[in-house]
């Protein structure tokens, strides 16, 4: 079985032994997926900001794989303050409320004190 990696071309990717995606099979696997801005290289404040980054650098690498947002049957939230939810809930739910894949929201400590959320999601075709 064949497996396309997938990169967003950050440094951190080959430094830290990882791929932003792997498709193997009918599944896509998104690895955890900070705010940061590609397009700016820099990691906005805002959380909602962050949040819809996420969302954008993740629906790029399933749309390379061949994937949709559609197609995401599993996603897990890492968030660093829990007082952000109400904040982060209804932008996630603009980009799932009607695909609702089994989620789990984790409140922890991040790698860069900057980073507020950050998202990985599993698609099958």
């Amino acid at each position: 079985m064949a497996r396309q990696l997938i990169s967003t071309g950050s440094a951190m990717e080959k430094q830290a032994g990882y791929s932003r995606a792997v498709v193997c099979g009918d599944f896509a696997h998104v690895a955890g997926t900070t705010g940061y801005d590609y397009a700016t290289m820099h990691m906005p404040e805002d959380v909602a900001e962050q949040t819809r980054n996420c969302l954008k650098t993740i629906k790029a690498a399933l749309e390379e794989g061949g994937y949709s947002m559609a197609m995401v049957v599993r996603a897990t939230y890492y968030v660093t303050d829990r007082d952000d939810i109400p904040v982060i809930f209804p932008i996630l739910g603009e980009a799932f409320g009607e695909i609702r894949p089994a989620a789990t929201m984790i409140v922890c400590e991040l790698i860069d004190p900057a980073m507020k959320i950050e998202i990985e999601v599993t698609a099958q075709r």
